[in-house]
């Protein structure tokens, strides 16, 4: 899908930028964004701004990896966004890819991200095409902020998720918990691979940056800094989670494993004692009439004896 946006140009000297407006034909000074472009689509958008089609086709790839690159006068940055799968895994990261020589600015991705939605419903204050450089740090800011969001929501999730095993364990939730585990695993592999990208834009002078333009982009390095540590800590707390909840699980499974055991021995007594009468061979008290009974009450006896025993030991290793 091809989509092009452009900002008046007669709103460059006014207070307030104009809002980015959607329009049919390209020329200088627009931003084209292209999601999961057809090959056409590439070639037209290669033909009319001058970037070689391999920065248009890069970030297509999936796994491409996060970086900057330059090339005869073009600019090409990778960074990794997240998106909602849809799938039981909730969240995943995809490459976005922006490209930018003199004239124009493209941005590719194989989704269709939130923050193209942000751009042109007016939401990112003072957004305009014909600032390049002001238009991709925000882009950065932007992609930051939704991993914050994200990984806010991560967090919800994951109490809710918490009460419900704290009351009754069940796969279903199991499940959910490890899903969540792996989506911040995405997340952490991508906003540390990001935030490699940003210290080089930063350290560099890749693109070129007004002074405001380096404060804005020192902002978005120190977001990006606090949503890395945001999961590092939320991936630690899961983690222990599930290490408590296999915990408990494992005590809970010796619990009944220590009952079972108990039942059977106690069980197994007067099996053992009634097994002697019911020998083919002369026993005593073969002739008295109370011989049951009294085997009966013995086998009680015994069975009670057992079961205060193992009480009394399962009591001293509680203790002890």
């Amino acid at each position: 899908m091809l989509t092009i946006y452009r900002t008046p140009m007669e709103g460059a000297a006014e207070t307030v930028t104009p809002l980015m407006q959607q329009v049919g034909t390209m020329q200088k000074g627009d931003w084209i964004n292209l999601v999961d472009p057809t090959p056409e689509e590439i070639r037209l958008v290669s033909a009319q701004t001058g970037i070689a089609e391999e920065f248009i086709r890069y970030p297509l790839d999936d796994e491409e990896l996060a970086r900057v690159e330059t090339d005869d006068g073009q600019i090409l940055i990778i960074v990794n966004v997240p998106v909602i799968t849809g799938s039981a895994v909730l969240y995943d990261t995809v490459p976005l890819g922006i490209v930018l020589n003199d004239e124009y600015i493209v941005t590719v991705s194989l989704n269709e991200l939130d923050l193209y939605r942000n751009f042109s419903g007016g939401r990112v204050k003072s957004a305009a095409t014909f600032k390049k450089t002001r238009l991709i740090l925000q882009i950065l800011q932007m992609q930051t902020n939704i991993y914050l969001k994200s990984l806010r929501d991560i967090n919800r999730r994951y109490e809710a998720l918490e009460a419900r095993l704290r009351q009754a364990m069940n796969n279903d939730d199991l499940n959910s918990l490890l899903n969540l585990q792996k989506s911040l695993v995405y997340f952490t592999t991508s906003l540390r691979s990001n935030d490699k990208v940003m210290e080089k834009l930063f350290r560099t002078r890749t693109i070129r940056m007004y002074e405001e333009d380096r404060d804005l982009l020192d902002d978005v390095i120190i977001e990006n800094k606090q949503a890395v540590e945001m999961a590092d800590i939320y991936t630690t707390i899961l983690r222990n989670s599930m290490d408590a909840l296999a915990s408990i699980s494992n005590n809970n499974l010796s619990k009944v494993m220590n009952f079972l055991t108990v039942i059977t021995l106690i069980v197994a007594v007067p099996t053992f004692i009634t097994s002697f009468f019911g020998m083919n061979v002369p026993m005593p008290m073969a002739d008295n009439p109370f011989t049951t009974l009294t085997v009966l009450v013995v086998c009680v006896v015994a069975s009670l004896l057992c079961f205060f025993l193992l009480r009394q030991m399962n009591s001293y290793n509680k203790w002890h």
